[in-house]
Formats: C-alpha cells, structure tokens, sequence
C-alpha cells in the first residue's frame, strides 16, 4: 500500500514538473520576443480582463514620431540589425533614467535587441550602434515632444493671456577625456584647469509644469547670451519669458520682443542701470527710456538708438528694495501689484534644474559618453526623459485636479522606471491586479501645497580639503 502511494505520488511530480518546463519554456520564450509585441499581447489581455481604459505606457511618445525622427534625419537603414535605430533611441533615453547601470546593461535589462540566435549584445555593438544613430533623430524627437506638449501645457496654465516661460543657464560636466576637453573646454582661472570639461547649456522652460520648450547648448566657452538668443525662435507669440538680471541687455531683449507678435520679458533690474523717466503711471511705476550703447549697435545694426520700459519698484519682507524691468508698459492690463509675484515664479527653473542635477543624475553630473557627438546625443536623450517624466507629472495633476508643481517628481520618475523594468518582463494575467495597485499608488505622489511663510537665502558651502588639488600634465 505505501509503495503504491509513494508511486502514485511520483508520478504526480513528474507530470507537475513536465507541465511546469513547458511554462518556463513559453515564459522565455515570452521574454525573448521585441517589447512592442510583448506590450501589444499584454494590452490585448488587460482589455479582456478589465473594462476600464487602458492606454499605451509609451502613449507620450508616439511610435511614428520616432520613425519621423529617423526618417527626417536620415538614419534609416534597409539592413536588419541586432540593435536597429528605433531601439537606440530608447537606449539613449533609458540611459538618462537608469543611471545606476552600465550602458550595455541598459540594453538587457530593457529587452531592446532584436530576438535571434544570439541573446545578448555585444558592447562593441552598443557602441557602433549609437554612433550610426548619432544625435540628430534625438533632436528631432525631443522638438516634436517639445512642441506638442510644453506650448498646450503653458496655454493651459496662461497669466492673463500670456503663456509663462523662464529662461536661464547651467552646467554639466562631460566625460574627461582629449577629444571632449579640446572640444567643450572648462573653467581656467587662477586655481588652474577645471577637473573636468564642461558643456554649458541654456532652457526655455515652462514655469508652471516644467516642461522643457526648447535648449542649446554647447563648449562651456560660449556665453549664455550666445546660447539665448538661439533660443527665441522657439518662444511663441503672445507669451511672457522671466530672465535673469545677468540677461539685461539691448541685443538680447529686444530681438525676443521684435520678432513676433506679444512677445513679453519681466527680469529684475540692475543697480547700475540707467534711464530717463518718461512717465509716471503709479506709485513706484514709471516708464523709462535706456540708450543702446554703441557696441551693441556695431554687433547688430538693426537695433535702435532707445529703447522703452517699465520700471516697477517692490519690497518683500526682510529683504532690500528691488526693481523690476519689463516690457509689459500697460499697467491697466498689467498690474504691477501682480508683477513682483510673477517675477518669483523664475525660481521654478533652477528647481527644474535641481531635478535633473540632483534626482535624475543622482548627483553624478558627468556625461558618461566619451566623444563630442556621443555627449551630445546623450543630452538630449536626458532632456526627453526628463519631458517624459513632466508630462506624466502633469496628467496625473490634471487626473487630482492640482497644479502641476504639486506632483513629486521623485514619486514619478521611480514609478515610470518601475513601469518600464515591469512592462520588459510582465506577464499579461498580471496586468489587470497591477493597474489597479498603480492608480492607488498615484495618490501618494500628492504634494501638499507649498508655505508661502518659508524662505531659502541663497548661500555657498565651501568644500574644504586637506588634500592638494589633482591637476592634469601639461601636455609636451
């Protein structure tokens, strides 16, 4: 009797381990096929198990814009390769978000090569597979990204009619070696070289979500002026864009009213700026009028002898007496009492900023790539996965009924990795629970609104070292 039950049992272990070599054999299978199918299959599959709509992870992104992207750019290629260059362009973008892993582990771990006899990609081929892409599909895409969604998301979020942009400046460090070093340069002053070379970057951004609208960058030489005045195309008409004091300028503020139609600038004034008083409109509101220096005229002929603004005079609590300079001369249509609090509002940018540096970096702010063109096709990978990440921000405000600044970007950008290591490996039946633990968990990317009350003064930790400064050979 035990033999026979001992027998029975085996014979239930062995068809139990039969059946479940046969999943694990679908399950790879599963795992081996192009994430495009695998998401498809699942999408099928949530449908029939759930009735609530469900949409596409990649549904910011539309799949034809990338071949658009390749298409425009040239980079199409009737050759079937392991890691063709839709697949690249998912890796550059994966790499802003993962970080913490090697490039060529990126490639696995998102399941972007091509299924076929060989299951990995070589790291060689990583490399020549970004360099037949280069930049120009990654330009491509984020201008399209950035023109769908930043221009709607800043009309959505208007100041008496005007859609609110910021624009300022920053640097990244890039990868030290010769060619990057020759090519983008770094500071050199009395302390001697820069450690590492730097890439000097400028952003038009929407200050209410922000969505990034356009950026140049390039050698750490070339000034932020440089860099602005390549940004105004992209500033649409009836719109108003906070700058720094460091903007203040003939050459660069006047071109970005002159070249379309309601073009605005607010910025604060410098002390040493002169005028003359041509009108008073309230108390602590005049109307000004500045000469246009003679540099400024032999750079750029087209520019007038004056120029017209608005001075607004304001004082915050515990804080000196400033003035603000704008172009906005209507203080019917345009309050002063509302100005100085709109100037403020610049202060998004440099936690826009923050959140690159510091969240989606990790506080590692060199660019891993090791070449000009490679940096420069990695930055705009950063700068779509950082739209990417804002614009999921900004559905879910608009799903909470909050402004899109309550939303944490930390909360959103691990749920979006998240989303992205779990779609790569899912399996359909899955999907249904997940989707329901997901939409529970939005509602802890909920900020609660920001203290009016707190004040951050700006100030510098000096880094102190008892060690000497590394400094590099000079060359023979």
């Amino acid at each position: 009797m035990r033999r026979r039950r001992r027998d029975a049992r085996r014979r239930r272990n062995w068809r139990d381990a039969e059946t479940n070599g046969r999943a694990c054999s679908r399950s790879r299978t599963d795992h081996d096929a192009p994430i495009a199918m695998r998401l498809r299959t699942s999408l099928a599959a949530v449908a029939s198990f759930t009735p609530e709509k469900f949409e596409d992870l990649r549904r910011n992104i539309d799949p034809e814009w990338i071949e658009q992207a390749i298409q425009a750019t040239g980079t199409a290629t009737v050759r079937h390769r392991r890691l063709p260059a839709v697949q690249v362009i998912w890796l550059v973008i994966g790499m802003a978000l993962f970080r913490d892993r090697s490039i060529h582990d990126v490639v696995g771990k998102l399941n972007l090569a091509l299924p076929g006899p060989r299951a990995t990609v070589a790291p060689s081929s990583v490399v020549e597979a970004r360099v037949r892409v280069g930049p120009e599909p990654l330009h491509w895409l984020f201008t399209r990204c950035a023109d769908e969604w930043t221009h709607k998301s800043a009309r959505a979020h208007e100041w008496r009619g005007l859609a609110l942009y910021g624009v300022d400046g920053s640097t990244l460090r890039v990868a030290d070696t010769d060619v990057n070093r020759q090519h983008f340069g770094g500071t050199n002053n009395h302390r001697g070289e820069s450690g590492y070379p730097l890439l000097r970057f400028v952003a038009l951004m929407n200050v209410r979500s922000h969505l990034l609208a356009s950026v140049a960058f390039g050698p750490y030489h070339n000034g932020e002026h440089t860099y602005a005045k390549d940004l105004w195309p992209s500033v649409p008409d009836h719109s108003l864009t906070l700058v720094d004091k460091g903007f203040v300028a003939a050459g660069i503020l006047i071109p970005l009213t002159r070249e379309g139609q309601g073009r605005h600038w607010l910025t604060r004034a410098k002390k040493k700026l002169r005028w003359t008083v041509i009108e008073h409109l309230g108390v602590g509101d005049i109307l000004v009028e500045m000469k246009v220096s003679k540099e400024a005229r032999k750079k750029d002929p087209t520019l007038p002898t004056t120029w017209r603004a608005r001075v607004v005079d304001y004082q915050i609590k515990g804080h000196q007496p400033q003035k603000l300079l704008t172009s906005l001369l209507d203080a019917a249509i345009y309050p002063a009492r509302e100005l100085a609090g709109l100037y403020h509002e610049r202060w998004e940018l440099e936690l826009g900023f923050d959140e690159i540096k510091t969240e989606m970096l990790d506080r590692e702010e060199t660019i891993r790539s090791k070449s000009p063109k490679a940096v420069t096709q990695e930055m705009w990978g950063i700068l779509i996965a950082y739209n990417l990440i804002r614009r999921e921000m900004e559905l879910i405000a608009d799903e909470a009924k909050v402004v899109p600044t309550r939303v944490s970007f930390v909360g959103a950008m691990r749920m979006i990795i998240d989303e992205w290591m779990w779609c790569a490996i899912a399996s359909p039946g899955a999907i249904p629970k997940h989707l329901r633990n997901l939409r529970e968990s939005l509602k802890s990317l909920i900020l609660p609104p920001r203290r009016s009350e707190r004040r951050y003064p700006r100030a510098v930790k000096i880094k102190m070292s008892n060690y000497p400064r590394k400094r590099r050979k000079a060359s023979t």
